[in-house]
């Protein structure tokens, strides 16, 4: 028996045991906790708990004769293995962004049934579509019950680790600095009081980082600004003493986690509570006095941290040098252990790749989970393979690796493909799309203020041109020693705001793609930062943005048909790699010096 189908359908089993106790008649479980999280603590990670599928991202809804898990196609491949047997139907949305779960919510349940749905992990923005959608066909919606508690069991508690400062010289703005910035950015909302929640903002602005989930340096927490203090809202215990007072001194006081909807609901009746819509949860909204006066708009520091200073510009440029060293000793191994027969997984080179990279100075931990797939597994774009489920690398093809570290000077996402034994025309042909897309986009220069989503075509261009495309974004915005995902920015098919301006000192990825579900897949990545172009003009049409690649680690040119590449494609590869060797040759020696001389040579026709 397979036990783990087996645990699955007992947890719907008792899901659905829990919406009839409550006179319910569908769950909607978000992949979310209070804070919005991309990654989330194991206590919020109900999704895969009830579903088995582990992708970071999906939703489930669960009525009582059916069960359907929404994913976009990064997913598809893994989650119709996932979810087999188990009761539970993929339903294939186009993009993480989609509300089709609403739809389809709003087209199962008929008028008087009722939705439950947990308040405290359903964002505001999410609310107000659904209640749009559902309040249309006089469809109830209980989020005052949290049906999880009742249905799982063993549920984890709150984390409890430790919460440390991010501190000088890699932290170069101080936190009174910081919360000046967002006072300033409250005062122009005219706002009294400010409610954060997402994680990342806290931890930016605070300086502090954490662990409480996997990969992003970062802890749970609510915070409330006011004119002259803040109140940071934290699980006691998990700042120490010394720390404490650090924060008391720029005004920040602490107060229990458990705390923060009670402090809400007691602000003073005429109170001006500027939150983000889709940075906060209904529950917490919820919470605030009847009488006071919410602003919705985005969190001033979402903004300002997009925005990296150069002070923090040049920590990134060294950490980028030390993970493209990293890279080059553990490719200059895998290289070598490949030629001697060795018997290498993709599990092999995540642990070889993760050792490299904790050599380095400054590395904490990964910024998400390694990605190496051969051949089919790299066409499943977040594939990740496990000790029950993984490829040995032998044979022909190509090897995916899409991985990431973070340091206390920056945070790194580097995908590069490599040939395996004997490639094909048709290999080389779509890694060679797929490179002409990355430099096209790399090359581009923009005007300041261009909305991020306007920038997409770019890269897909040379892949259109030959009937092709990728299901995913891309680029993403990348924090600083933060989350590997980061907004406002979005280089994808994202319905563009104002807020995706692109501005000068911004990190975003560029990474177009190509699956070939079932034989292999292409992608190649670099990290570039927003800086602006001198131009003949002088300004005269306004200013002009540029492309500063970040990663450092070369482009196999194995894989490369030369004769699909232009002079200028061939000139831009050639300048990266002379660049690559220039700053990496010092931090490396034997082996990995020799493989970077020799995998950065110039190509020519």
């Amino acid at each position: 028996m397979d036990t783990r189908l087996s645990q699955i359908k007992l947890r719907i089993s008792r899901l659905r045991d829990a919406l009839r106790n409550a006179g319910a008649h569908a769950i909607l479980v978000p992949s979310a906790d209070p804070h919005l999280s991309e990654y989330l603590p194991r206590r919020w990670q109900a999704r895969e708990v009830f579903s088995g599928f582990t992708g970071s991202m999906g939703t489930l809804v669960v009525t009582a004769d059916d069960a359907q898990l929404f994913a976009d196609s990064r997913y598809w491949t893994s989650a119709e293995r996932e979810l087999a047997d188990s009761g539970i139907s993929l339903f294939k949305i186009p993009n993480g962004a989609s509300s089709q779960h609403i739809a389809w919510i709003a087209e199962k349940l008929q008028t008087g049934q009722t939705l439950v749905v947990d308040g405290q992990v359903l964002g505001l923005a999410v609310a107000q579509q659904l209640r749009a959608a559902l309040g249309a066909k006089g469809v109830l919606i209980n989020t005052a019950v949290d049906l999880i508690d009742q249905a799982w069991d063993d549920r984890p508690g709150l984390p409890d680790a430790p919460i440390y400062e991010h501190a000088s010289p890699q932290a170069t703005v101080s936190r009174a600095d910081k919360l000046k910035q967002v006072r300033d950015g409250m005062a122009k909302h005219g706002a009294s009081h400010h409610l954060i929640s997402s994680v990342d903002d806290i931890a930016w602005l605070f300086n502090l980082r954490g662990s409480d989930v996997t990969y992003n340096p970062v802890f749970l927490a609510h915070a409330l600004l006011e004119k002259n203090g803040a109140t940071l809202f934290v699980q006691p215990g998990k700042i120490d003493a010394a720390l404490e007072q650090r924060l008391a001194a720029d005004g920040v006081r602490l107060a229990p986690y458990a705390d923060a909807r009670v402090t809400l609901g007691a602000l003073p009746a005429d109170a001006k509570v500027l939150i983000d819509p889709r940075r906060v949860t209904l529950g917490l909204r919820e919470s605030l006095p009847a009488s006071a006066t919410v602003v919705e708009a985005i969190n001033p520091s979402t903004l300002l941290k997009s925005r990296k200073n150069a002070e923090e510009s040049q920590f990134i440029r060294e950490a980028m040098a030390q993970d493209g060293a990293a890279m080059c000793a553990f490719y200059a191994w895998f290289e070598a252990a490949m030629a001697r027969g060795e018997a290498i997984s993709e599990l092999t080179i995540d642990e070889r790749l993760t050792a490299e990279r904790a050599k380095r100075p400054g590395f904490v931990g990964l910024s998400f989970s390694t990605i190496a797939g051969f051949n089919a597994n790299g066409a499943m774009p977040h594939y990740r393979a496990t000790p029950e489920s993984f490829s040995q690398i032998d044979g022909d093809g190509l090897l995916l690796i899409d991985s990431g570290g973070q340091y206390l000077g920056g945070t790194t996402d580097i995908t590069r493909v490599w040939p395996i034994g004997t490639i094909t025309d048709d290999h080389k042909r779509d890694y060679t799309l797929v490179l002409k897309g990355t430099i096209a986009l790399s090359r581009t220069a923009f005007p300041r203020g261009t909305l991020s989503p306007m920038l997409d075509a770019i890269a897909r261009a040379p892949l259109w041109a030959h009937g092709l495309d990728y299901g995913h974004g891309t680029g993403h915005g990348v924090g600083y020693f933060m989350n590997v995902h980061e907004g406002p920015q979005s280089i994808s098919k994202a319905v563009p705001d104002a807020n995706m301006a692109m501005e000068p000192g911004m990190i975003t990825s560029i990474e177009p793609g190509l699956y070939r579900p079932g034989q292999w897949g292409v992608r190649i990545e670099n990290l570039v930062l927003n800086v602006g172009l001198d131009t003949p003009e002088k300004g005269q049409f306004g200013e002009m943005l540029a492309f500063e690649t970040l990663t450092l680690c070369p482009i196999d040119t194995r894989c490369i048909a030369v004769g699909l590449l232009s002079e200028e494609e061939l000139t831009w590869l050639n300048a990266y790699h002379a660049e690559v060797r220039r700053r990496l040759a010092p931090l490396v020696d034997g082996e990995a010096l020799a493989w970077l001389n020799t995998r950065t040579q110039a190509l020519h026709r």
